[in-house]
């Protein structure tokens, strides 16, 4: 799948907007959180799940889809709406509880909301899997060549809601596309504990669909496979999984431990970075310079910076309006 120079630095910048991001929410996320940690303290309380290391699986399946294509995302989601090119003050402000945030300053993290994007995200583990699967419906009878997209873990795919998700989705033919990021652990408890398959991927062949594991840390080999998948869907022709192994360089949640891997383990995979490693691949291609990737990192550093400084500067909503937008 040829791409233009355009393309592929595309690419390399939605990366880097992601690692950018979620590297400064974390720096950001631990004020007035320290010496003794406090969840509720410091400018963003409550929990966080980052999502560096795993942004080719994000990039290399949204750069596929519209706008009117629907997400959905999971308590690590920051990634997936940030590659669906959200704009970052609102979504800053929605992370420090501001009211000019995404959701008003009311979901935070873990429930991030846009309705011009058709994305949401939830806490639940595989909360999104049978909205995924009613959004592709709703496709089909609207007969749209639109495309439902479920973000998951590894770990959700062993829940009811994945199996019973895909198995509607291949009865009906429906224009999905489930997306398993495989970072090797469902919060801390390794894929070999909780897992009786190598894959999810083949998982597909019990629903008669396809299954594809692709290397999660090469966003090229994930595009490529979300391409046939995405393609496949609007052209009617049904749901696939695809499994991205791939690795978060946090921990599960901020604060977390980690006493359920080792530092070494964690070096090795840093070693397999997904944007260095594209970056130097369009080096040598001649789609990429030195220059021009500076470019990059300055502009997103200043976006980032932007959105910060509008998060800061937004008010929080007033305790009145507390029941407003809530389902009574």
């Amino acid at each position: 799948m040829a791409l233009s120079k355009e393309q592929l630095q595309d690419l390399y910048r939605r990366m880097v907007r992601i690692r950018t991001f979620e590297d400064r929410v974390a720096e950001i996320y631990w004020e007035d959180k320290t010496p003794a940690f406090d969840i509720g303290a410091g400018t963003i309380p409550g929990e966080m799940h980052l999502y560096q290391g795993q942004e080719a699986v994000a990039v290399g399946v949204c750069a596929h889809l519209r706008n009117e294509d629907f997400v959905a995302s999971t308590h690590r989601g920051h990634g997936h709406l940030i590659a669906k090119n959200v704009d970052l003050k609102p979504m800053m402000a929605e992370l420090m509880g501001r009211k000019t945030g995404l959701c008003q300053g009311k979901g935070g993290h873990m429930h991030l909301f846009s309705a011009e994007l058709h994305y949401g995200c939830g806490g639940i583990i595989g909360g999104g899997l049978p909205h995924a699967t009613g959004a592709s419906l709703a496709f089909k009878k609207q007969k749209r060549d639109n495309v439902a997209v479920a973000f998951l873990g590894e770990g959700a795919a062993n829940i009811g809601a994945f199996h019973e998700s895909v198995n509607l989705a291949a009865l009906w033919k429906l224009p999905v596309v489930f997306v398993v990021e495989d970072n090797l652990y469902a919060i801390s408890v390794p894929k070999t504990g909780s897992t009786s398959v190598k894959s999810n991927a083949e998982r597909g062949a019990a629903y008669g669909i396809p299954g594809v594991v692709v290397d999660g840390m090469d966003v090229m080999a994930v595009y490529e496979a979300a391409g046939e998948a995405i393609a496949r869907a609007r052209r009617g022709d049904g749901p696939s999984i695809i499994e991205g192994l791939c690795y978060r360089y946090r921990g599960h949640f901020e604060g977390d431990g980690e006493p359920y891997r080792t530092p070494q383990e964690v070096e090795d995979w840093r070693k397999k970075d997904p944007i260095p490693k594209f970056r130097r691949r369009l080096i040598q291609q001649g789609m990429l310079t030195e220059a021009e990737a500076a470019a990059i990192d300055q502009q997103i550093a200043a976006e980032v910076k932007a959105a910060e400084d509008f998060a800061r500067n937004s008010p929080f909503p007033e305790p009145r309006e507390a029941l407003d937008h809530v389902f009574a």
